[in-house]
This record gives structure tokens, sequence and C-alpha cells, in this order.
């Protein structure tokens, strides 16, 4: 028997770099807000285009202003941080809250090698 997934249950879906660059590829599907929550000088190496900066630290007075009910991806270096916003934001009412796994990086591994890396 599997465990249950300690994230699915706190409201937060795990989503790799290709599964994101195949949802945004889909002209169909609702494009999802891509919250980056890194610092804005890492924003500034690079981001996944459309993405939205909301420093980790600004979050928790910014999250008001964003939509409860909106496809959320929060995004990062590796994963670490943006894991954070996205149980922050799920205990907060978000419903529909995923963390890009493996970040920015795993996105210039798999999807855009062309990505400066740091």
């Amino acid at each position: 028997m599997n465990a249950p997934d300690p994230l699915a249950s706190a409201g937060v879906r795990q989503l790799s770099a290709a599964e994101l660059a195949r949802w945004l590829a889909d002209p169909a599907a609702p494009r999802p807000l891509l919250l980056d929550v890194r610092e804005p000088w890492e924003y500034e190496i690079c981001r996944i285009e459309g993405s939205l900066l909301v420093p980790l630290r600004e979050l928790s007075a910014r999250a008001a202003s964003l939509d409860r009910e909106a496809d959320t991806v929060l995004v990062c270096h590796h994963g670490g941080r943006s894991l954070q916003a996205a149980l922050f934001l799920a205990r907060e009412g978000f419903s529909r809250v995923w963390n890009l796994a493996g970040g920015v990086d795993a996105w210039a591994r798999a999807v855009d090698p062309a990505m400066p890396r740091y």
C-alpha cells in the first residue's frame, strides 16, 4: 500500500519542468500564474517567460492581491523556496497550487538549455 503524499494532502502538487512545458504549450489549457519567489538579482539572470516576480520575503504581504482560484505554479532556483511558498499559499486557502520541482535549474536542463544557469 502506498503512503499518502503529504504534499498533496497539504494542497500542493509537484510538477516537473517537462510537464509545465507541455501545459504552457497547450493552447486549449488555461495558462497558470507562474509565481517566481526568488530574489530580483536571480530573476535578472534567468526566468521562465511570463513569470511574475514576488520574492518569498514579500509573499505574505502580497498574497491577498493574487487569485486564490487560479492555477498557481511556484518557481525558484531548485524548488525549495517555491515549495515553502506553495505550502504557505495552500494554508492561506489557495486551491490550485503547484510547485515546480527542481525550479528554473530543472527548466534550463530539461526545457530550455540556452537559459543561463547559476
